[in-house]
């Protein structure tokens, strides 16, 4: 009787996951329903101002690297 309790409760325990597993693709895709998406010049707007802002900060990271290179090579001696 225990063996016929554990396969019942298995198949139980298989639905319920698949149950939540599609409860929770139709909550998302009700979010992304409701979601405001940006519009094309929006989006080019921001995706300019992100590379922008990324090669500014690439500039700066790289003069800071070669500073403290030349620093470390003073102190070397190199």
């Amino acid at each position: 009787m225990a063996r016929g309790q554990n396969a019942t409760r298995k198949v139980s325990t298989d639905a319920t996951k698949k149950a939540f597993s599609f409860r929770v693709f139709g909550e998302v895709y009700s979010e992304l329903r409701r979601v405001t998406w940006p519009t094309r010049e929006e989006t080019t707007r921001l995706t300019i101002m992100v590379v922008a802002v990324s090669v500014v900060i690439g500039i700066f990271l790289g003069l800071v690297d070669m500073g403290f290179s030349r620093l470390v090579g003073v102190f070397i001696g190199n």
